[in-house]
């Protein structure tokens, strides 16, 4: 059986559900929350190392103001609320991307993270304001700047996922099959699952037959 050692998440379809369900995208978006919780458990009862939760991409900024203001005050209330949480189930929170937020909300993901950074039980990448093609042309930027020779080692070495194992594994929900600018470096051996669920509907159970399906693939990366 295949090990399983990192797991990425395109969680689509909040917004969507929420139009359906509550006549509100972000309706959904707060629903979204409670599978992100269900999610991270499952994970940690797995023994699951990495999980990295595309949560906004550099173009999601196209988004209704309004829309943008909940979302960021929702991450706010969930880290006031649930940080310490976190931390005594021993995870460690990452973020991947930008920070280029309100003040308020810098110094509470820069809080997070260095409460957090000791712990060894799983570790949540959060991408946030993140964009891979961004990424990449950063990484290039740094190895001309610093005269590095251009490799694969250290393309890796100026990524924001430095140190960070590609995901073995790639799940979007919400019945979309694209990978919308994620992880396009990173993903180029990972399995990947899409989901037909919007993602408040995606369950333990719908992760644990994923996480069946994956384990079971024959893995060649480029070898018979």
């Amino acid at each position: 059986m295949n090990p399983l050692n990192h797991v990425a998440i395109i969680m689509d379809g909040n917004g969507r559900w929420g139009i359906k369900n509550k006549n509100s995208r972000n309706a959904g978006h707060k629903a979204g929350l409670k599978t992100v919780e269900k999610i991270i458990n499952h994970s940690i009862k797995n023994k699951i190392k990495f999980l990295t939760l595309y949560a906004f991409s550099t173009e999601n900024w196209k988004r209704p103001k309004k829309e943008i203001t909940f979302l960021f005050q929702l991450l706010e209330t969930f880290l006031l609320k649930r940080l310490e949480n976190l931390n005594n189930q021993d995870i460690k929170l990452k973020i991947i991307g930008i920070k280029k937020f309100s003040k308020k909300l810098n110094q509470l993901l820069t809080l997070a993270e260095k409460k957090t950074s000791n712990n060894k039980s799983l570790q949540i990448n959060l991408a946030l304001n993140y964009g891979s093609k961004y990424e990449l042309v950063d990484a290039f930027k740094k190895l001309r700047k610093n005269k590095d020779k251009i490799s694969e080692k250290n393309i890796n070495k100026y990524l924001q996922t430095k140190d960070i194992p590609d995901p073995d594994l790639l799940i979007r929900t919400g019945n979309t099959k694209r990978l919308s600018n994620f992880l396009l470096w990173q993903l180029a051996y990972s399995e990947i699952f899409f989901e037909k669920k919007l993602w408040p509907d995606f369950n333990e159970k719908d992760f644990n037959k994923i996480l069946k399906k994956y384990k079971l693939i024959k893995r060649n990366f480029g070898n018979i």
